[in-house]
């Protein structure tokens, strides 16, 4: 055979199986896709309740732990699973004994995580199934709790479950989500229409277009969602924190948040996690948080707006001091503070609002760790006053890289540049400048997460008799055995407290935070301590049974 006959019909031959492989991918992918879809559908069914930690450890304090900014061990600039594990032994030294993790499962858009692609399998970018488990094991080990994020309102445009439902109207997953014939108008939700086009009509999503909304009131859908949650807590996982409940049914362009169905859809969920023992959940619903932290709903929701008014009581407001004072008299037991957290909406790091005023900045963490009944969320880097990331907006300000050392390259959070600059103050603030000096920030809050710990009265106990007199704020948290009476100071000078209603004749220990020693109350149960200025001072004293109580 002639050589250009020969190399004639190998080209040919190529084109031909080029075509065929152009031909053969669209049934390649579709295969794919339907695999994913049969993967991603699979019904769970309980396997494992049994919980690996002490009765009560939700009573706790949590972490709230961004994964990809936290410890990278691979040395790819991006936080991970095995990088969190190296950092458990510190997270327990502080007192610890839950963490929340943003999400960690696999997401479209690799940084926040709330775009959901797989609902049942880790990003690649923070480590795999195996690391999970692996995490969650040696948590365990130390008595520490990990709740997960779980997204329940939408996932991500790129989900198999959407991409199906938008390919046809006659798809079988189409009501999975929210659509309609053409966008409609007069609905804004965050000032934008919600409904964006696509080929075959609009779809609903609330926050991003490539966050479509979940069609809650199709039962399969919840059902599906049900199948996710015993998926994770079948592996162990302690809980979760559930993402935007408030936004989960929309009734129309004027009723798009807070509709009564949020509540149903949510008490279902807490009573499948209640099968299981020992769990905890909490839900994001910034809306109407004490709706949420009701027992028929969720049970347990963030104090939204309440962070606002501990930071205002610390630079010296009065009015927001009432307001702190007020807050927990008639509400649910389920509300939880913080300071800060993940979103620019609830503020900036704890360091930048009170503008670097160390000891108002201890005055805000004292406030919410100690007064609410239900666990405090510290947000990781607060501990030690890590302030926002430098040249950064928006949310990513607040998502930066965990500074371990300053001297260290990379702030030892890495060992190749991070995926992220780092916080303005990291000269000046890390962990390690701070945990040999037993009057810094760090020790601050190590002292008050485990000052909480180690008295039942303040994880559990009724929030009661709250009093503002001028400058001063004082409340107590009555437990079974004993009650703690915490006062603070919030002016500039040293000035005499007035605190009434004590027992009388009675020694009361005074816990710290400076230092430790005892008062005795006078015949008429009054104590009149001087605290110094921009402090607080924590004191306990032994319940008297009702049995023993004078009578008058």
């Amino acid at each position: 055979m002639p050589l250009h006959t020969f190399w004639h019909r190998c080209q040919t031959r190529l084109r031909w199986l080029g075509l065929l492989a152009c031909l053969a991918a669209p049934v390649a992918q579709a295969q794919a896709d339907d695999v994913a879809l049969v993967r991603a559908t699979q019904p769970v069914a309980v396997t494992h309740t049994a919980s690996a930690l002490p009765p009560g450890w939700q009573h706790g304090t949590f972490m709230q732990i961004y994964v990809r900014g936290y410890q990278d061990s691979n040395g790819d600039g991006i936080g991970d699973l095995r990088g969190l594990m190296q950092r458990l032994d510190y997270l327990q030294w502080l007192g610890v004994s839950g963490l929340w993790l943003m999400p960690v499962t696999r997401s479209q858009d690799q940084d926040h995580g709330y775009a959901v692609t797989d609902y049942r399998d880790i990003d690649p970018d923070v480590g795999t199934l195996d690391d999970f488990d692996e995490l969650i094991r040696q948590a365990h080990q130390r008595g520490i709790g990990v709740i997960i994020d779980y997204v329940i309102n939408h996932s991500a445009a790129d989900h198999p479950l959407f991409e199906s439902a938008r390919s046809s109207p006659r798809s079988p997953y189409r009501d999975w989500y929210l659509w309609q014939a053409e966008v409609p108008a007069g609905w804004s939700i965050y000032g934008k229409n919600p409904w964006h086009a696509d080929e075959h009509g609009a779809y609903f999503a609330g926050f991003w277009d490539q966050m479509p909304d979940f069609n809650l009131r199709n039962p399969q859908v919840l059902a599906w969602h049900h199948d996710n949650l015993r998926f994770w807590l079948n592996r162990g996982v302690d809980g979760f924190r559930f993402d935007a409940v408030g936004n989960l049914v929309e009734d129309g362009p004027l009723a798009w948040e807070g509709h009564a169905d949020n509540h149903t859809i949510m008490n279902g969920v807490k009573r499948l996690i209640e099968g299981y023992d020992n769990r905890f959940l909490i839900c994001e619903a910034p809306g109407d948080p004490v709706a949420f932290a009701r027992p028929e709903s969720c049970g347990s929701a963030f104090a939204f707006g309440h962070n606002h008014r501990v930071v205002g009581a610390a630079l010296g407001d009065p009015a927001a001091a009432e307001k702190v004072a007020a807050y927990f008299v008639n509400a649910p037991v389920g509300l939880a503070g913080f300071a800060s957290n993940h979103d620019s909406f609830a503020g900036q790091r704890l360091w930048d609002r009170v503008r670097g005023h160390e000891r108002r900045y201890r005055l805000a963490a004292a406030t919410y760790i100690l007064q609410q009944p239900a666990p405090p969320f510290v947000y990781y880097g607060e501990e030690f006053g890590m302030a926002g990331g430098a040249g950064l907006g928006g949310d990513h300000k607040l998502r930066t890289p965990m500074v371990w050392d300053a001297a260290l390259p990379f702030a030892g959070f890495s060992s190749v540049e991070a995926f992220r600059g780092f916080a303005a103050n990291r000269q000046t603030h890390s962990v390690a400048a701070q945990t040999g000096n037993p009057q810094s920030l760090l020790h601050h809050y190590r002292w008050l997460i485990q000052l909480r710990q180690s008295h039942p009265a303040l994880q559990t106990g009724r929030y009661s008799q709250p009093d503002i007199e001028g400058w001063h704020l004082s409340f107590r948290r009555e437990g079974t055995d004993d009650t703690v009476l915490v006062a603070f100071n919030y002016h500039e000078s040293a000035s005499r407290l007035h605190l009434k209603g004590l027992p009388a004749n009675t020694r009361i220990e005074r816990l710290g935070p400076d230092y430790t020693d005892t008062l005795n109350t006078d015949a008429q149960g009054q104590l009149s301590p001087v605290l110094p200025g921009t402090a607080f001072a924590v004191y306990r004293w032994p319940r008297v049974p009702a049995s023993q109580r004078a009578q008058p």
